[in-house]
């Protein structure tokens, strides 16, 4: 039975192209070859933990990071599709790919849409050459879920504007080179309008970085301050005023991607291959049959996903679902392995053992389902888009 039958959110029944056999192949290959240098590690949560700028600049040399920008631009013109496939084999792997994750997903297609033609031809190419990464700035820390309320201000100079406010969980801006930032351009009696999008360089003056370590102790995000950063006009990204549409729209490509069912994944991998030393039990394999039959279903869904995008639509309550069942399948693939395979979490276990896995896995569980918009938030979405869809 095909998803859309169930509900009236169509998700399509989509069929990978044939170029994707042997792009899968090429990615595998890759991969062989990076685990040998001893990159790729296989660990959880590697779209997140695993910031290697060398990496990303190896991972575009093949083509692969902004697969979907058009070619003038410096792109590889491949579509979401492919894109699915490489990024679906990166995670898999635990590759580490954090340092363009932001720009790769969302920040360079956004660049594209919205942006000056001054713009996509300075980031894009930057971009898809893995030389040059975003850091989003939208979170602050009483508009989190409730993004329209941020108190970010920018103000209207000679040269441009003026902003002054503090973004939080601002993912890797203590290592990347910019931050697209959601602030405040006019007061409007409708709180979703006067918002506008800017470009932010993350060595400017008045930009000051504070660590938010998580439970493990590892620096991921931060507290972003920006203490009167003076931002020229011709970084003002798409219209002023017109920043809720682009961060609504942007929210698409955040919430439906592998990485909302893959990043516990590579646990998942560390079981199976304990289980191969030992004669695994009906119960043990049933539980991971059942887990791998949900793994599918969400993987079909971001799929279709993938597939609106490549024709041009705006999926937002689609990938809202994905993200609600995608998180939450990451949490009960932890409580899966875990009822499997009954081993104590220990995180000064040998680096890549089954133990320090399911420790670094668990420690970064709590973040699944906050990050990119709580579950709680994103049914509320399915809610609206099933009534409109009526």
């Amino acid at each position: 039975m095909s998803p859309s039958t169930l509900s009236p959110i169509a998700f399509p029944d989509v069929a990978l192209p044939e170029s994707a056999r042997q792009l899968r192949t090429e990615v595998r290959a890759f991969l062989d070859e990076e685990r040998a240098r001893g990159t790729v590690l296989g660990r959880p949560d590697s779209w997140l933990a695993g910031w290697d700028r060398d990496f990303s600049h190896r991972l575009a040399e093949h083509g692969w990071v902004a697969m979907a920008l058009p070619t003038q631009y410096g792109g590889a013109g491949r579509g979401f599709l492919e894109r699915y496939v490489v990024i679906e084999e990166l995670l898999a792997a635990g590759a580490p790919v954090s340092a363009h994750w932001v720009s790769d997903r969302q920040a360079g297609p956004s660049i594209l849409q919205h942006g000056t033609e001054e713009q996509r031809r300075f980031f894009l190419p930057r971009i898809a050459a893995g030389q040059c990464f975003f850091s989003i700035g939208m979170s602050e820390k009483s508009s989190g879920s409730d993004l329209a309320s941020v108190g970010t201000r920018a103000e209207r100079t000679a040269g441009g504007w003026r902003l002054t406010g503090t973004k939080m969980w601002t993912g890797g801006a203590h290592v990347n080179d910019y931050a697209i930032v959601l602030a405040r351009t006019e007061e409007a009696q409708d709180r979703h309008a006067g918002l506008s999008q800017f470009i932010v360089d993350l060595r400017a003056p008045g930009v000051r970085i504070e660590p938010i370590r998580l439970m493990s102790g590892e620096h991921r995000f931060n507290a972003f301050h920006l203490e009167g950063v003076e931002v020229p006009d011709d970084m003002l990204l798409g219209q002023q005023g017109d920043g809720w549409q682009q961060v609504t729209g942007e929210l698409a490509f955040e919430r439906s991607g592998p990485e909302r069912y893959l990043s516990t994944f590579p646990l998942l991998v560390s079981l199976l291959r304990e289980l191969e030393q030992r004669t695994a039990t009906a119960e043990q394999l049933t539980q991971i049959g059942i887990l791998t039959a949900r793994l599918h279903s969400v993987r079909r869904l971001s799929l279709g996903v993938a597939a609106a995008l490549d024709a041009g639509a705006s999926p937002d309550t689609q990938a809202a679902l994905v993200k609600d069942l995608g998180t939450r399948l990451e949490g009960t693939l932890i409580d899966t392995v875990r009822s499997v395979l009954p081993t104590p979490a220990d995180p000064h276990a040998t680096p890549g053992s089954h133990a320090e896995l399911l420790a670094f896995a668990l420690l970064h569980s709590p973040g699944y389902t906050l990050r990119g918009g709580t579950n709680e938030i994103l049914r509320g979405i399915i809610t609206r888009g099933l009534e409109q869809n009526r």
